[in-house]
């Protein structure tokens, strides 16, 4: 969707800090900022100070190249204390990556019930080549003949490329909770849309906002259907979650997010990122005047280029916004002889 770098954002720092250092944005909590191999080259984690031990905020994929930076930030910026217990945000793989090799050397796993059984059931799920399921949704999608015919013969991604792998058990953390991490007493709200039961965590004391990737500030997370659900309406949750967090927001809450920059003006970041969705809805209502298929509907949402980089990303996108519109009752969809659903709005 549309970058948003509008009026009423503002940005402590303008330099992230570089690998295997620390920069202490709040008394006690440290940003650190690992590589990814993909497009989205960062991810942001988070260390709470709790006195003998510390709290992780996510934990980065699992990679030789991780580990020797977390080596580096464990003898340095954490000087030598360990880890007590690590907090994810939700289940995607830069962010639950290194949580099993934490949890061998001691720390706790705290995170949301439908997180973690997403995280170990994918973790545990190898394919090695596309399934005739996944092949459907491409085709449905109208995914672009020589995108389809290059992703069929690779091999799939998969979690455990880039994570170690979970243990049985974990804390569940819900709605409603409170958790003292780092000094302070957090109150857990829960988001969906991104990716479900994801959790934030916003101080009762000061002004900070632990938001993962719920709530970034220069991108807008990636809103997708996956051949997993292929009628789902994350767009819808997405919403609900964005309107339900908007009257917690305050000018002066610094958010620590899990990608880009820290920010302040929150009010205005959940403004955009609400009305990021409506604009490209009204958008496609337009483009939808004639029958299209999904990827036919890349021009009305991204105001860029889609490359074979960020196709995959693109189509699931495209997909939620139709499959949106389509629960809404405001399009049909017909399935076309190639196997392609063509959407198109009500007359």
């Amino acid at each position: 969707m549309t970058p948003a770098r509008g009026a009423g954002l503002r940005y402590p720092w303008d330099t992230p800090p570089a690998a295997g250092e620390a920069i202490e944005v709040a008394e006690g909590v440290l940003w650190l900022r690992f590589p990814l191999p993909m497009a989205l080259d960062h991810v942001n984690l988070y260390a709470l100070d709790d006195g003998d031990s510390w709290t992780l905020i996510d934990a980065g994929v699992y990679s030789k190249r991780t580990l020797a930076i977390w080596e580096q930030v464990l003898a340095g910026p954490l000087f030598g204390k360990p880890v007590g217990r690590l907090i994810l945000t939700h289940h995607h793989p830069d962010h639950v990556g290194m949580a099993g090799w934490f949890v061998a050397q001691g720390a706790e796993l705290w995170t949301t019930r439908t997180a973690f059984l997403m995280a170990r059931m994918l973790i545990l799920d190898v394919e090695h080549k596309v399934t005739d399921q996944v092949k459907t949704f491409w085709r449905r999608a109208g995914m672009a003949e020589d995108v389809y015919q290059k992703r069929i013969q690779d091999r799939p991604f998969n979690f455990a490329d880039i994570s170690h792998p979970l243990p049985v058990g974990y804390t569940r953390v819900q709605q409603g909770d409170v958790i003292r991490a780092g000094g302070r007493d957090w109150d857990i709200h829960i988001g969906n849309g991104h990716a479900p039961e994801h959790l934030t965590m916003w101080s009762q004391t000061d002004n900070l906002v632990l938001a993962g990737d719920q709530i970034l500030p220069s991108i807008s997370p990636n809103i997708g259907v996956h051949a997993t659900e292929p009628d789902a309406d994350p767009l819808a949750d997405w919403l609900e979650s964005c309107t339900r967090l908007q009257p917690l927001a305050r000018e002066d809450h610094l958010v620590l997010g899990g990608h880009k920059l820290p920010f302040t003006g929150l009010p205005t970041r959940m403004h955009q990122l609400i009305e990021n969705h409506h604009g490209g809805l009204r958008r496609l209502r337009k483009h939808l005047t004639e029958p299209r298929t999904a990827a036919d509907c890349f021009p009305p949402l991204f105001k860029r280029t889609i490359d074979f980089g960020t196709y995959g990303l693109a189509l699931v996108e495209a997909v939620a916004h139709l499959n949106h519109l389509y629960h809404e009752g405001e399009i049909t969809r017909t399935l076309r002889d190639d196997g392609a659903w063509v959407w198109q709005m009500k007359e």
